[in-house]
């Protein structure tokens, strides 16, 4: 799934985002993520997010603001280009889930996403709670 969206936002004209690129763009937060969050989550150093924010931010995908809750740290946000990569990425999302739907059924498919968010539970600490 995750090499259909990035193939999906290749063919939308964004040939300049790698692949380690793209797995750390998805992880920034809505109101923005501190390098060393996207670092552990993403399970890169420091200095290799560092690297690939530099990248993603000439490129115009980032940028980085004050922390409002912390004036000596910086967030990483997404700009409007950045942004705009999302409804690509959740249109191949969509259509693999609709082929494996058609393949599976509508009860296989439900029940192989149940399990998959509980495994997740387990197997993944950055995921989001709630």
């Amino acid at each position: 799934m995750e090499n259909r969206a990035f193939d999906a936002v290749a063919a939308a004209g964004h040939h300049d985002i790698t692949l380690a690129q793209a797995k750390l763009l998805q992880r920034i937060d809505e109101d923005g993520s501190r390098l060393s969050e996207l670092a552990e989550s993403a399970q890169v150093t420091k200095q290799t997010a560092g690297y690939l924010v530099d990248q993603l931010e000439g490129a115009g995908y980032v940028e980085r603001t004050p922390d409002p809750t912390d004036a000596r740290a910086r967030l990483i946000r997404l700009t409007e280009y950045g942004r705009s990569l999302i409804p690509i990425g959740n249109r191949a999302v969509a259509e693999v889930e609709a082929e494996w739907t058609a393949h599976l059924g509508k009860r296989r498919m439900e029940q192989l996403r149940d399990i998959l968010t509980r495994l997740r539970e387990i197997t993944d600490p950055y995921a989001e709670q709630g």
